[in-house]
């Protein structure tokens, strides 16, 4: 008795959850609007209502969307996704095989043009082909190589100044030092010398 109450409640309150509106979104039946929101592809929220049927994304900051946030609204009929900086790298497959599976009338492909990278800006995301999918992300992996050869030469830079510098003060320390053992052993000299010619004096004077 007690596991078919918890069962009821799970199945109670995880449907609640379904039917939640976003934060920041507004909900009209079964209308989700979450447009001029100023939404990242990292902000942007990961569920929505399962029986949404119009999603409004558009005018928002979104580069990209998180792979299957789409996937689990069967009832969809509509999306505006237009107004976002999509950059087209590795992170716009998701959103370009989505728009390829989508009946021709849904019409949420209109309005999705890459920003970046300058060769692809402009073109619509659903007519790219695999190909300039693939060699953007080729691109974007140079610069990042690039980028981490750069930060390696000027670590190796920093390593080898670090190390002339300690040589540098080593020399000047030993250096140092063999001055100051020679001051001593002359200092020691002339010190033994003087007793030497004060025991004279006194052996003199006492004869």
């Amino acid at each position: 008795m007690t596991g078919l109450l918890l069962l009821c409640l799970l199945l109670l309150f995880g449907g609640q959850r379904s039917l939640a509106c976003p934060h920041l979104c507004s909900c009209h039946s079964s209308q989700v609007n979450c447009s001029s929101r100023s939404f990242t592809s990292s902000s942007l929220p990961t569920r929505f209502p399962a029986g949404t049927t119009d999603l409004r994304l558009h005018n928002n900051l979104l580069s990209s969307l998180p792979n299957g946030l789409l996937d689990d609204l069967p009832s969809l009929r509509s999306v505006s996704l237009y107004g976002n900086p999509w950059v087209c790298d590795c992170g716009i497959l998701y959103l370009r095989a989505w728009l390829l599976r989508q009946p021709a009338t849904l019409k949420s492909h209109l309005g999705v043009n890459c920003s970046s990278p300058p060769s692809l800006r402009g073109r619509l995301v659903v007519y790219l082909t695999e190909q300039e999918v693939l060699e953007s992300c080729h691109y974007w992996y140079c610069d990042l190589a690039f980028a981490s050869q750069v930060c390696l030469c000027v670590f190796v830079i920093m390593q080898a100044a670090l190390l002339v510098a300690l040589l540098v003060f080593l020399r000047k320390f030993e250096r140092l030092s063999k001055e100051a053992r020679r001051t001593t052993e002359e200092s020691f000299t002339a010190g033994e010398g003087l007793r030497e010619n004060e025991y004279a004096h006194l052996k003199d004077s006492s004869i």
